[in-house]
């Protein structure tokens, strides 16, 4: 298949961007990045890490740096990183030059995914109460996004579907 612009999956982190963005571009034959893998192959590092020896800014600028680039490449399915979209620059090219998709289920759920998560920096360092004001604050910038999937009660074809209908 051959994409008119690339396909950006966003949403909070554990709502399924790697998953569903990797089992679409190999029904589709496309390309497939993972921002948040990108990011830790280029540093040699886990984002964990990262937040840990680097800190968040850094990590947001290689974000936005490792996005920009990215958006760039034509006929690809891109995962972002769950705060990437309430970066103005990033969420502008996004919406520029991308199809873009919120990936979306309620709280408790992703509450429940990452409550044992090693790989989630923030949580891990804020703890789960942190997810309801991370969540209130990235769902304002997700709405901006030009689809919404409520993957709520979808199965993972569902959501293929769904997204396949749009592109």
């Amino acid at each position: 298949m051959k994409l008119k612009k690339n396909l950006v999956l966003i949403g909070m982190m554990g709502v399924g961007k790697s998953l569903i963005g990797n089992s679409l571009s190999k029904k589709l034959n496309l390309k497939f990045f993972d921002i948040d893998e990108l990011i830790e192959k280029k540093n040699n590092m886990t984002i964990n890490e990262i937040f840990g020896k680097k800190g968040e800014v850094y990590f947001r600028k290689e974000e936005e740096k490792i996005t920009l680039e990215y958006i760039k490449i034509q006929n690809c399915i891109i995962a972002s990183g769950g705060g990437a979209f309430i970066n103005p620059k990033i969420r502008e090219k996004i919406l520029e030059k991308s199809i873009s998709i919120w990936l979306h289920v309620d709280l408790n759920t992703i509450a429940r995914r990452l409550k044992f998560s090693k790989k989630r920096p923030i949580i891990n360092k804020y703890g789960l109460d942190k997810i309801k004001k991370i969540f209130l604050e990235r769902e304002k910038a997700y709405s901006l996004a030009k689809h919404k999937i409520d993957c709520q009660n979808l199965t993972k074809k569902e959501i293929l579907d769904k997204i396949i209908k749009i592109i």
